[in-house]
């Protein structure tokens, strides 16, 4: 019994260090974002789960599991979806959906704005904000929580702010700040 409670207790820790989001905060996503996690969700549940469900009885039905590789490894990846799951499961349970299309004309950045700027270098950049599961630096995509996003959020366009990087302060100006659907 013991073992099985300090299981649980490092299961939770485990879960707990792959949130980066403080307890009692909404983990913001756009519907696109949402949609994926749900989809993945469902796939897993629906699909992935049950399939390996039946090849781990019929492993375990097979005599000795110690040395039976089907078992072994079915049951190493059903406790691999499990944690998925539950790590999907309360992602979408403290989401907050927010499309970026309904915010309207304005030239303030929030939450799933699209901001094109320029560095002191002269540099032009464009990046989205959205949500923590929805990052993806190759095409612009930064959390809601970065520090690029922390030193956008609330200013407009004309606007020079200050983001503090490891070689230094830099100065960007914005540019465009636009509200469109993600995909």
């Amino acid at each position: 019994m013991v073992s099985a409670t300090a299981s649980a207790t490092e299961q939770q820790e485990e879960d707990d260090e792959a949130s980066p989001l403080p307890r009692g905060v909404k983990n913001y996503m756009t519907p696109g974002g949402y949609a994926r996690l749900k989809n993945e969700l469902v796939q897993l549940l629906n699909t992935e789960r049950p399939e390996l469900v039946k090849v781990v009885h019929w492993a375990a039905g097979n005599g000795d599991r110690s040395e039976n590789g089907d078992y072994l490894y079915g049951k190493k990846r059903l406790r691999e979806i499990d944690r998925r799951i539950r790590y999907l499961t309360r992602r979408l349970d403290n989401s907050e959906v927010v499309d970026p299309a309904a915010r309207g004309d304005t030239e303030q950045i929030f939450f799933g704005a699209t901001v094109d700027y320029v560095d002191d270098a002269g540099e032009a950049h464009t990046i989205t904000i959205v949500g923590l599961d929805e990052v993806d630096t190759a095409r612009g995509r930064v959390s809601w929580i970065s520090p690029i996003a922390g030193a956008l959020i609330k200013h407009g366009v004309g606007d020079t702010v200050s983001l503090r990087t490891p070689a230094g302060a830099r100065q960007i100006e914005i540019v465009d700040v636009r509200y469109e659907a993600l995909t």
